[in-house]
């Protein structure tokens, strides 16, 4: 098992606000025991910043690109490994 940790800011654009991503996003980080926050832009995007151990992030990751409610419709994703962020638990940002 990898322990090695990573962190990542995820962008995604689609129809991805008001169809439940956020919570989606938040029961995946749960699952994953992954720890970090999500957040609506303004721009239409919804913003991911995320941090676990490598394989479980990746598996996070991937859940994230297949959308985790069926009401989201996902139109790019974009990744990009951060230094590592630290925080307790997963949240919504404001």
């Amino acid at each position: 098992m990898n322990k090695t940790i990573k962190s990542v800011k995820i962008i995604i654009s689609g129809h991805v606000q008001g169809v439940g991503f956020r919570y989606s996003t938040i029961q995946v980080a749960k699952h994953y025991n992954i720890s970090g926050w999500v957040k609506n832009n303004l721009d239409g995007t919804v913003e991911i910043v995320a941090s676990g151990q490598e394989d479980k992030l990746d598996s996070f990751i991937n859940k994230i690109k297949s959308s985790p409610t069926p009401f989201a419709r996902i139109y790019d994703v974009t990744i990009n490994y951060i230094s590592n962020y630290e925080q307790k638990g997963f949240n919504v940002k404001y």
